[in-house]
């Protein structure tokens, strides 16, 4: 338990963000491989719960959670940037951040009894939270970049 209390979960939340925040930063002129990639960079915060010796299956609510609410989240934020600009993917976000939060609490609160019902421990800690989450969003955002740069071929 002491690997994953609040100073752990903290410098490895702050690593891994400076190390995402340079991967996307030097990546960023290629846009169509943005969101597999983020999807990739998912597996750095699975890798630290599973060093830290916790089972990645337990984690599973944060992940639902965190890719629930960041792919509706940029969902909406993609249809107010077309609808408006900047603005509206700004308004897009802070109105799709309020629907998603709630959206998505009811699919983590359905994965954590479906965990407990298969004796998966899943009681959270601040590092299996917050990688879990964070593992979650990364998934959520590099799919829906995926689908609308890819498939639905929307431009930025």
């Amino acid at each position: 338990m002491k690997k994953e209390g609040f100073i752990p979960a903290m410098i490895s939340l702050i690593v891994l963000s400076v190390i995402l925040i340079g991967l996307v930063a030097y990546s960023i002129e290629h846009t169509r491989i943005l969101g597999p990639l983020l999807v990739f960079f998912a597996l750095f915060p699975l890798i630290i719960i599973k060093s830290s010796g916790r089972s990645v299956r337990s984690t599973g609510a944060d992940v639902i959670f965190g890719a629930i609410d960041t792919g509706v989240l940029m969902i909406a934020a993609l249809i107010g940037a077309s609808l408006a600009g900047i603005l509206g993917a700004i308004i897009g976000s802070a109105i799709g951040d309020s629907i998603t939060d709630g959206l998505a609490g009811l699919f983590e609160g359905s994965a954590a009894e479906s965990l407990r019902e298969y004796g998966i421990q899943e009681a959270r800690t601040p590092l299996s939270s917050s990688m879990g989450k964070m593992s979650g969003c990364l998934i959520g955002a590099g799919s829906v970049l995926t689908v609308a740069w890819t498939f639905l071929g929307l431009l930025i």
